[in-house]
């Protein structure tokens, strides 16, 4: 029989947590305007608004996390002296 490589865990604890936090992703193609860094948004939904912004974002052909960027950016633009 051949030898198995070692089990790995799903994930592997950072060396150094504040760096792993801080490291951006590659950026992919479709978010080129975006920084290179995010942070997640949660809220609380009715399951009702839910169905209906994943039927909007279907049907504008987009995911619904790109929509709700693009609202939310029109919603809350930068100001001049803010920085971004």
């Amino acid at each position: 029989m051949s030898g198995r490589a070692p089990k790995r865990g799903f994930a592997s604890r950072p060396a150094d947590p504040e760096r792993w936090i801080k490291a951006s992703d590659a950026p992919s193609a479709r978010d080129a305007s975006a920084a290179g860094f995010t942070a997640r948004l949660t809220i609380d939904v009715t399951p009702e608004l839910r169905g209906r912004i994943k039927i909007a974002a279907f049907r504008r052909g987009q995911t619904v996390a790109d929509m709700l960027r693009d609202l939310l950016a029109r919603e809350f633009p930068a100001d001049e002296g803010d920085p971004s």
